[in-house]
């Protein structure tokens, strides 16, 4: 059974420090515990704890706040792990408290749900803590393992069925689709449905397969709020905003320098992954059988060069650009002064820089990403 070597595996060891708290967030099924099980075998197995936030036994061996409880609970471990961490009441004071009281304790946590460990453990754990976001398989993780021509003979199932680790490990593609739509019915919304409030999972269903359908196209609140009746526009924005705390989609704004026809207040809305977009309209069709092969291309090349940018630690502002007069580049990338524009192209045709972008930022690189040259833009080469 091939094990991928997670990216970021070496980079998180380096960050894990007494007195610290790392905090690696992430969809439901991208691997975290698996990541974690990884780091905890490093380790000592005398000098680590492992807890499950899911687990009734833990929430009871942390309940009582005192320095006394979690003395005796550590012991003489150096390195604490707690698993879905964002199920624990109180869950960033108790850290604080142990950080302040045992600083010679290492403390790495997970969750998958960004607004409730945002909420739980940001303001507490100010100064005491690193984030650091873990996805799907990215082709950074794959090429290590594979040759360009197992690359280019698997882009087809990875632009339909997405990455998920899961998947490594599933030999039919019946046994794949399966998974998929297991995670959309048991997982996707799990976390939202779990926050006081929250109780219409149909309609949070029916705005993905809405986002689903407009893939990396401008999206407007006021008709999808048409679109979902019974639902207001301030109801949709904020289902948008847990959509996105919970790793589902993602959203990216438009760029504008304040030129009078640049469009820069609406937002293209894009999926973490093929795979979950794919099962949630349930479609499977191969690429030549489809009539959204550009908008998977493009979410696919996005989600991919999100990974790298964040696993890489590149600091870039990430755009899409329009005018209203239809000018259009699929993503650009902001760094300090440099700017780097970005084209998306499925087949392999030529692409003129538009004129209206050209004109105004004449300093700015263009670059036309299709099947030639993709896996240099998702590894960083480009």
């Amino acid at each position: 059974m091939l094990q991928l070597e997670r990216y970021i595996f070496a980079q998180l060891k380096e960050q894990i420090l007494p007195g610290r708290v790392l905090i690696l967030l992430g969809a439901r099924r991208v691997g975290k515990t698996s990541l974690l099980k990884k780091l905890s075998d490093s380790f000592p197995a005398e000098s680590v704890l492992t807890l499950n936030g899911d687990d009734q036994k833990t929430l009871d061996r942390l309940a009582v706040k005192s320095v006394e409880n979690y003395r005796s609970l550590l012991g003489n471990v150096q390195y604490l792990i707690i698993d879905e961490a964002q199920n624990i009441p109180d869950i960033g004071l108790k850290l604080k408290l142990m950080v302040d009281e045992l600083p010679q304790v290492a403390v790495i946590v997970t969750g998958s749900s960004m607004f409730e460990l945002s909420n739980k453990l940001g303001e507490p754990l100010v100064g005491r803590s690193y984030v650091v976001q873990l996805f799907p398989l990215a082709q950074l993780e794959f090429s290590p393992y594979e040759n360009i021509i197992e690359t280019d003979a698997r882009l087809e199932q990875r632009m339909v069925l997405g990455s998920y680790p899961e998947l490594l490990h599933l030999t039919s593609e019946d046994d794949k689709i399966d998974y998929l739509e297991g995670i959309v019915s048991s997982y996707l919304l799990k976390d939202i449905l779990a926050f006081q409030g929250i109780k219409k999972a149909d309609k949070i269903m029916d705005l993905l397969r809405l986002i689903a359908f407009q893939l990396g196209g401008e999206v407007s609140l006021d008709e999808l709020a048409k679109s979902l009746k019974g639902i207001s526009r301030n109801t949709i924005e904020a289902y948008l905003d847990l959509l996105t705390k919970v790793f589902v989609i993602y959203p990216v704004r438009g760029f504008s320098r304040n030129l009078r026809k640049e469009i820069s207040k609406s937002n293209r809305w894009y999926f973490y992954d093929n795979g979950i977009r794919n099962a949630l309209i349930r479609n499977y069709h191969s690429l030549n059988l489809r009539n959204d092969t550009g908008q998977l291309w493009e979410n696919y090349l996005m989600a991919e060069r999100m990974k790298l940018n964040s696993y890489q630690k590149r600091r870039v502002n990430t755009y899409f650009w329009r005018t209203y007069d239809q000018q259009e580049i699929d993503l650009i990338e902001e760094s300090g002064a440099d700017l780097v524009a970005y084209e998306f192209k499925w087949n392999k045709t030529s692409v003129k820089v538009p004129s209206a972008w050209k004109n105004n930022y004449p300093e700015a690189k263009f670059v036309l990403v299709n099947q030639d040259n993709y896996l240099d833009f998702i590894t960083g080469k480009i």
